[in-house]
């Protein structure tokens, strides 16, 4: 199958789960024998011009006329069966379904929700927010300044929401959704998504890596992640010092905005062992979680698909998650993990420690979470997965051409 991913990556400042899914599923489809060609771009070439860059990305960010005839260009030398789009902002924009036309059967994955929220995120002020996927509007988006606290910043992204929910761009020039789990899909739908084109396919992890014995682990608990407040990240903190001395080393993999008061806030009890590493490379970030006996993701908004917890599920490593959007359907409560109330450090406290000091719960969790990433995340069943979605695009591509 001749297969065309395009891809818009974002700033290598911050590291994006996005870019690592569209290089592990080009290297999937390459392994499997599939001619596969990219249309990437990059968003670093733009905020190296600051905001000469910032103004080129917002008025690319709608309609891209550019991006129309390279697209073309491509899809016509290239001839592909497929064209799989992860990524389109800030510089492909969603023109590129159109430059593709009824070539080539179109695949979008949706990462996150900013097909209908102009901050891609539904959070606002700390809380969830979908007034805008619920009402099917941008007003409130932009009456409330959600991408980046900024109106200004907001109208570019809220005219690439109006503007092809006008132009019914998504039912009518996409052939089939990825979304990533069946929350995040019934979501979409409501939304404004066509419920037949929206399909379900998890991330996966890719090769098969072995399993630090329970026994060789630190007794510690991992946080990896942005430290920025939609992770919830000072719940967690919180909770620990509530833990006090007597907790297991709470470990922080990453960076962020908040990284700065979390240390203040574990400065004030040193004795509660908390343990900032920052940003770490991936092999590192990963022998973290590897050699950890629990993973935590406090979460407070709709995440899509965390990496970390397949990474986490890869490496037999049990996961405590809040219950929120499509976290408890990923972590199930005693089988491979622990759920409790978003932004309560209490109740994580109460979940958290109740596993730690049951004996024997954790390694059963653990067992659990290696049996959830060889069900559902190896790169075999994802590829399964995949290869469905790809003849289901193609047949309904066939059938807007009759």
């Amino acid at each position: 199958m001749r297969i065309l991913l395009a891809h818009n990556y974002y700033g290598s400042s911050a590291p994006s789960g996005e870019n690592q899914v569209f290089d592990a599923e080009k290297t999937l489809l390459r392994e499997r024998g599939h001619d596969v060609a990219e249309f990437t771009r990059h968003s670093d070439k733009i905020r190296a011009k600051g905001l000469v860059g910032a103004v080129q990305g917002a008025l690319a960010t709608p309609w891209n006329p550019w991006m129309v005839r390279a697209a073309r260009r491509i899809v016509d030398s290239f001839q592909p069966d497929i064209v799989h789009v992860h990524n389109t902002f800030p510089l492909i924009s969603p023109a590129i379904f159109y430059a593709i036309g009824s070539s080539a059967a179109r695949v979008l994955t949706l990462h996150n929700y900013r097909l209908f929220c102009p901050a891609a995120i539904p959070m606002r002020a700390g809380q969830v927010c979908t007034e805008c996927l619920d009402s099917r509007s941008v007003l409130p988006a932009v009456r409330h300044g959600c991408y980046r606290g900024s109106r200004l910043a907001t109208l570019p992204l809220a005219a690439k929401v109006a503007l092809h929910r006008h132009l019914n761009t998504w039912s009518k020039q996409v052939d089939a959704f990825v979304a990533l789990t069946e929350f995040q899909r019934e979501r979409m739908i409501v939304a404004g998504l066509p419920a037949d084109l929206v399909h379900v396919k998890p991330n996966f992890y890719p090769g098969d890596p072995a399993i630090v014995p329970w026994a060789a682990r630190r007794p510690s608990v991992i946080f990896a992640g942005r430290l920025t407040a939609e992770k919830g990240v000072l719940a967690l903190v919180r909770a620990w010092l509530m833990w006090g001395a007597s907790a297991p080393e709470l470990r922080i993999v990453g960076d962020g905005g908040l990284r700065r008061e979390l240390e203040r806030l574990a400065a004030m009890a040193p004795e509660v062992p908390i343990r900032f590493l920052g940003q770490l490379a991936g092999a590192a970030a990963r022998d973290e979680i590897a050699r950890a006996r629990l993973l935590v993701l406090p979460s407070e908004c709709f995440e899509g698909f965390p990496m970390v917890v397949r990474e986490a599920f890869a490496f037999g490593t049990p996961v405590a998650v809040s219950n929120i959007g499509p976290l408890p359907s990923i972590v199930q409560q005693g089988e491979n993990g622990v759920v409790f109330a978003p932004d309560d450090p209490q109740s994580l406290l109460a979940a958290v420690r109740a596993a730690w000091g049951s004996t024997g719960k954790l390694e059963c969790l653990a067992a659990g979470a290696r049996r959830s990433f060889e069900a559902l995340y190896t790169e075999e069943a994802n590829y399964r997965m995949l290869m469905a979605i790809y003849e289901q695009a193609k047949e309904v591509g066939s059938s807007r051409k009759k």
